[in-house]
């Protein structure tokens, strides 16, 4: 795992990909995310809340930042 994973801030509006990073479990999401394109909406200590849609319905998971990665759009 990259250094510059851990320490990238990402502002709220901010678009991610959820990426599981196997190595590292705490904070890790449920693998239902995996792939998922989401938003960032704040930051809640060292984690972030992500609004993820999954079919009709708007999920907010809170997610380490070593498991997202920004999305190239």
């Amino acid at each position: 795992m990259r250094l510059s994973k851990l320490l990238y801030e990402y502002k709220s509006g901010t678009r991610v990909v959820i990426k599981i990073e196997p190595s590292v479990q705490k904070g890790m999401p449920h693998k239902r995310y995996h792939g998922k394109v989401g938003t960032v909406i704040e930051k809640r200590g060292r984690s972030y809340v992500v609004s993820v849609t999954q079919g009709k319905a708007v999920k907010e998971i809170i997610v380490r930042p070593e498991h997202l990665e920004h999305h190239k759009s």
